[in-house]
């Protein structure tokens, strides 16, 4: 098979590169080391700069019918004392929705989508990138070893190689062979979803405690007869900072291990450790990232998503970067088509600048570091929130952020689609 690109992973990242690519007239194939796809995982949510690109994609309609527009974010202490709260999505004056979705659910959408339009035979599956090099007459060769067949190998033949393959790719390692595990900063997240009575208006996202201990959830399906599906993630801190093994997504968790410490929380909009209990399951997983990188593109090869930047799951960010990657990498080639390693540099430079300083706010907590602000100053609770901390102090910590992670409400409105011709 010989393609103009040639795409390792089909996750969020993978797959919306391959539907703009291919959007842009461009021979695409992509290939997952999973011999099946399937819906796994918890929610997310997806930040109107996201859902901007995927609206472009025809795919806006699609993920608001299976997921829930978020009104609202609110913050609150380990008390359930309301610090405060901000609109979120079109509450917010945005003119595209913030989407609380299931992770699952969003790439079946995409991995149907992009079947439908590149060609079923275009995504392979059960192929886990391998090794490649670069050809001497321009582009790259990739090796893919096939499950199915134990060692054998199979190669393909691009113009250019995107490595899309997560936290541990295989491309990041070839570049970066002496980086070595991920840097973990001693948070452990239990993570799963429930059925349960929607809080307050039933698009609202909750955070709640402080950097040691924390709540979220929010809701991911739309309410009927009273009852939704709520996302949940209950984070603990320790002071180990030293993984032991290593993190699977999949990895069951064990109420036992993190339950009793959120038995107080029953707050009275929401009962935390009765929410808990009525998950089907609940899996754990390190709060990971990795440091930035000097460099994600060389030749005809480059990093994407998870395999590029991964970051802390703060402020909503790590499925919509994944996205955002795949749209400038488009609008670079599209203005570079007659040269496709020109235009992986000039991706290199808009996205990896902006993503490194996304992985550091996360690291300071992002905007989250409010609900650790009012602990510091009021660890005992306080009668009013404006004794604590200011209207202008919580709204200048937020808009910081959207600037920062490039969804701040003016600029996102007035600019052009990121997948357009980008010089």
């Amino acid at each position: 098979m010989s393609l103009d690109v040639a795409i390792a992973g089909a996750g969020i990242g993978g797959l919306t590169a391959a539907l703009s690519l291919a959007d842009a007239g461009f021979e695409v194939g992509v290939f997952e080391s999973v011999p099946e796809l399937r819906a796994l995982g918890v929610g997310i949510n997806l930040l109107p700069h996201a859902v901007r690109e995927l609206d472009e994609l025809g795919l806006r309609a699609p993920l608001e019918a299976a997921g829930v527009c978020c009104g609202e974010l609110a913050y609150f202490t380990k008390r359930g004392e309301r610090i405060w709260a901000e609109p979120r999505g079109l509450r917010a004056g945005y003119r595209w929705p913030q989407i609380s979705i299931h992770r699952g659910t969003l790439q079946m959408q995409l991995l149907a989508a992009a079947r439908a339009r590149l060609g079923a035979d275009r995504i392979q599956l059960g192929m886990t990138l391998d090794r490649f090099e670069s050809l001497a007459g321009g582009g790259v060769r990739a090796h893919f070893a096939e499950r199915a067949r134990g060692a054998a190998s199979h190669a393909v033949e691009a113009r250019l190689l995107v490595a899309a393959d997560g936290i541990h790719s295989t491309a990041r390692r070839a570049f970066y062979p002496d980086e070595g595990p991920p840097c973990w900063n001693g948070a452990v997240m239990w993570r799963g979803t429930a059925e349960g009575a929607p809080f307050f208006d039933g698009q609202t996202m909750i955070m709640a405690g402080h950097e040691r201990q924390k709540f979220v959830s929010y809701p991911i399906t739309r309410a009927h007869d009273s009852r939704a599906q709520l996302n949940f993630v209950a984070e603990l801190r320790f002071d180990a900072t030293r993984l032991d093994e290593r993190e699977d997504w999949s990895k069951p968790g064990r109420l036992e291990d993190f339950l009793p410490r959120f038995a107080s929380w029953r707050f009275p909009w929401l009962d935390v450790p009765a929410l808990i209990r009525a998950a089907g399951a609940v899996w754990v997983y390190p709060m990971i990232d990795r440091d930035p990188l000097p460099r994600w593109s060389f030749g005809p090869v480059t990093l994407l998503g998870d395999a590029a930047h991964p970051m802390y799951p703060i402020g909503s960010n790590g499925a919509s970067q994944a996205i955002l990657d795949a749209r400038v990498l488009t609008g670079c080639l599209r203005h570079y088509r007659a040269d496709p390693e020109r235009a992986l540099a000039r991706y290199d430079e808009i996205r990896r600048a902006a993503t490194s300083e996304i992985v550091h706010a996360n690291r300071r907590q992002g905007p989250e570091s409010v609900m650790q602000l009012v602990e510091s100053r009021a660890p005992d609770g306080f009668a009013k929130i404006d004794d604590v901390i200011g209207e202008d102090e919580l709204h200048s910590i937020a808009e910081s952020y959207k600037r920062v992670a490039g969804f701040s409400v003016a600029e996102l409105n007035a600019r052009e689609s990121l997948a357009a011709p980008t010089a």
